[in-house]
């Protein structure tokens, strides 16, 4: 359950940080107010996750997916250009959540 919780706390990190770009484009306070209240969630389920996972676990799986996350939508949505060079270490970070999660001790 907890490798579940800290699956949507990833993707409400994702969204987070777009949500970021969105409302520096927008300028509105609108626009300002939905990533204060996306963190406020984003690290509620992070830290729910933490109860079941090992802090750095959950950490370290969080911020990579995250940051894998908002590269890719960064590229479909913005229109952000990523070279061949990045692609490889993004990869590699996929790789090491994948590797973290096979030899994780928490279920």
């Amino acid at each position: 359950m907890a490798w579940l919780i800290l699956g949507i706390a990833v993707v409400t990190e994702i969204v987070w940080a777009l949500s970021l770009k969105w409302a520096a484009t927008t300028g509105t306070v609108a626009a300002s107010a939905v990533p204060i209240t996306l963190s406020f969630v984003n690290m509620a389920l992070l830290a729910l996750a933490m109860r079941g996972l090992p802090a750095g676990t959950a950490y370290a799986v969080w911020t990579g997916l995250g940051a894998v996350g908002v590269t890719l939508f960064g590229m479909i949505l913005f229109g952000e250009k990523v070279n061949i060079v990045q692609g490889a270490f993004i990869a590699l970070i996929i790789v090491g959540v994948v590797g973290t999660k096979f030899f994780a001790t928490a279920s």
